[in-house]
């Protein structure tokens, strides 16, 4: 059953990136860019057939793809060239990759709950006995957790992940009670008593399992939004660990990395709940790696779009001010040294990736 899993992890990471390219390439066609080549996948080319003025490739590695547009990578002539457009139209284009990733994880989180009944509130079932003497309030049974050291509490599974962020340290938490925000500074971290008796290190505030609110349309829509969100909020939380050495090379993952997390991630949700749990558990990373998509490619790096649309801006400034664009050969020429970089970076992670399977 492993090899099922395997192969629904590559199908669906092949789905997401053609997902981008197609965004890509629907953008570039509304606003009359031509289109050279449109490819799924990188390296050698497995099929190719042109159609039109386009290309289009399946390529061996599936770790990529692309939307090759006139103009790109030189300086043409074609006045239907990507470079010869205006900001707004190339802004398009550049943006249209990431937002598809977005619009595709929301939709995929919509599906997954389509079936739920009922939503788990994210409530609090009262404190523990120590609570009080630690920190001078008290919080009341029913009370909603709205935010956590600032982090807006979106899901009930917000909760869980926000204190163990502010693990060790002091807890500002706002909770809201009869439609009113209270806000509580400085919670304790302290030794507490558990709901079966049992000593713990923690805040002490027990969280309600059983307060729930009817699965409408409305609210179904409203929480695939919210669990979007708080999978873009995910990423930034990663990055800012990334860079101020919380997290580590250990803790990245290439496309290798992705499927075997999604094949794992697959065989244990089998063994909890059959076959569908293991797909439902799949395609919910699928989301989760999709939104990963779309912010990533928005970090305004050489190569990403993000990176693109940062020299879109950086031409508008020069334009306003000294009245020309930065000259396009600099531009690809930083471009170029970027794909460099990032390949080298994806093919250091992915030997990670092997390393940490195969040790």
């Amino acid at each position: 059953m492993t090899i099922v899993y395997i192969l629904a992890a590559v199908f669906v990471f092949g789905i997401l990136v053609a997902v981008h390219e197609l965004g890509h390439f629907a953008a570039a066609k509304l606003c009359g860019v031509r289109v050279n080549e449109f490819s799924i996948g990188m390296g050698p080319v497995i099929f190719s057939r042109e159609r039109g003025e386009t290309q289009y490739s399946f390529r061996a590695l599936p770790i990529g793809g692309f939307c090759a547009m006139e103009g790109e990578e030189d300086d043409s002539q074609d006045e239907r060239a990507l470079t010869r457009q205006g900001f707004w139209k190339q802004f398009l284009i550049f943006a249209a990759g990431p937002l598809m990733n977005l619009l595709t994880g929301f939709l995929i989180l919509l599906v997954i709950y389509g079936g739920e009944q009922a939503f788990r509130v994210p409530a609090i079932a009262g404190v523990a006995p120590e609570f009080q003497q630690y920190n001078g309030v008290s919080l009341e049974e029913g009370d909603i957790f709205w935010s956590v050291n600032g982090e807006r509490v979106y899901l009930y599974s917000d909760v869980d992940l926000l204190l163990n962020l502010g693990r060790g340290e002091p807890l500002d938490l706002v909770v809201l009670r009869g439609g009113e925000k209270l806000d509580y500074k400085g919670l304790a971290w302290a030794a507490y008593t558990g709901l079966q008796g049992e000593q713990y290190q923690g805040y002490g505030i027990y969280r309600a399992t059983d307060v729930t609110k009817p699965a409408t349309l409305g609210s179904k829509a409203e929480t695939a939004w919210l669990n979007t969100v708080d999978f873009v909020r995910v990423v930034r939380l990663s990055l800012k660990m990334l860079f101020t050495g919380q997290a580590g090379m250990e803790d990245l993952s290439g496309p290798v990395g992705i499927v075997s997390t999604m094949t794992e991630a697959g065989a244990q949700a089998q063994a909890a709940g059959g076959f569908g749990a293991a797909m439902e558990s799949i395609f919910y990373f699928a989301a989760m790696l999709a939104v990963n998509l779309a912010v990533m490619n928005l970090l305004p790096i050489p190569a990403l779009d993000g990176g693109h649309i940062l020299f879109l801006l950086v031409d508008a400034v020069s334009m306003a001010l000294l009245h020309r664009k930065v000259p396009a050969k600099y531009a690809a020429a930083i471009n170029t040294a970027g794909f460099v970089v990032l390949m080298g970076f994806m093919l250091l992670v992915t030997f990670h990736d092997v390393f940490k399977l195969v040790g």
